[in-house]
């Protein structure tokens, strides 16, 4: 009780993907094409939506690379350090690491004017790779992101005798978000007077759009009354217009004082008819209030849940 399951066109939606705007981890899902737009022409912006393996393993290559290179070069003079084997590139390239890292152990250092020129060159090289890679880091440490969780599913379910879309939606740090604000959009396709196709969006009115402290659980309701998008609808009328709903929220985060946002979407298969969640507000024997997320997905259906 209380665990929903996948219906088979659920499974099926599943088993081949389903088209989305926005995916479940808030990125959009669009392939562009024809346009010139490149990571080449917007460099800085694509090192900073790398990942963070993606970022360090870039880092590393490009330093192994380099300090390669380096090396090399060291090569082409025999003799150009002090101390190292002749024509050995393990000691050539330890002694650009050194370099470029302005290690200087000193059992090897140039000894002729062609290793001392580009010894200085790659301690320019250096300085600034380590300036951009430290500004690169603190940027991205220094952005801030959102901890927010929603519900796998939105539901219907007659709320003061109206049929009301619901979905939920949780602060999954410690802390509180303030003022925070939801809003809710509905895409789908529609057709014009005249025949043309269109891919329209409505915003969705809801009951309660903002919080000033968002800090355990929210439950974001739109009535689906005569001036809704949504009147009239049907699970088949809406999956025949590839509906898919689109949440984000918005709000200031206390520990950074500084504005997040999160995304999430549910298509037409994953919006649940009779459907109610399950509580998960409680409180424990010395009046503690808590919030369990062990069912925050779970719901019930609705007569089952009012006798």
């Amino acid at each position: 009780m209380g665990k929903r399951q996948d219906s088979p066109a659920q499974s099926r939606q599943r088993a081949v993907g389903i088209s989305r705007f926005v995916r479940r981890d808030g990125q959009t899902d669009i392939l562009r094409k024809g346009s010139s737009h490149s990571w080449k022409s917007d460099l800085y912006h694509w090192l900073l939506a790398l990942k963070w393996p993606q970022f360090f393993g870039l880092i590393s290559v490009l330093y192994l690379a380099s300090n390669a290179l380096f090396a090399f070069a060291y090569l082409l003079e025999s003799g150009s350090i002090h101390n190292a084997r002749p024509g050995s590139f393990l000691d050539a390239f330890f002694f650009s690491v050194q370099t470029m890292a302005t290690i200087g152990y000193g059992a090897m250092y140039p000894v002729t004017p062609y290793a001392n020129a580009i010894v200085a060159l790659e301690a320019l090289v250096g300085l600034l790779g380590v300036a951009m890679v430290t500004g690169l880091a603190f940027a991205r440490f220094s952005t801030p992101t959102a901890k927010v969780m929603f519900s796998d599913v939105a539901v219907i379910a007659t709320r003061n005798g109206v049929p009301t879309l619901m979905l939920r939606a949780a602060n999954r740090r410690r802390n509180s978000i303030l003022e925070a604000q939801i809003r809710l959009t509905l895409a789908r396709n529609e057709l014009t007077d005249e025949g043309e196709f269109m891919r329209r969006l409505h915003d969705l009115e809801l009951i309660r759009n903002g919080t000033p402290i968002f800090a355990l659980s929210w439950t974001a309701m739109h009535p689906i009354d005569e001036k809704s998008p949504l009147y009239g609808c049907t699970p088949e009328s809406l999956a025949e217009q590839e509906v898919e709903l689109i949440v984000t929220l918005t709000g200031l985060d206390e520990t950074v004082s500084q504005t997040i946002h999160a995304r999430y979407s549910y298509v037409a298969e994953e919006i649940l008819w009779n459907m109610r969640f399950v509580d998960i507000l409680g409180k424990t024997p010395e009046g503690k209030r808590y919030v369990d997320y062990r069912r925050f997905h779970d719901v019930i259906p609705v007569d089952r849940g009012e006798k």
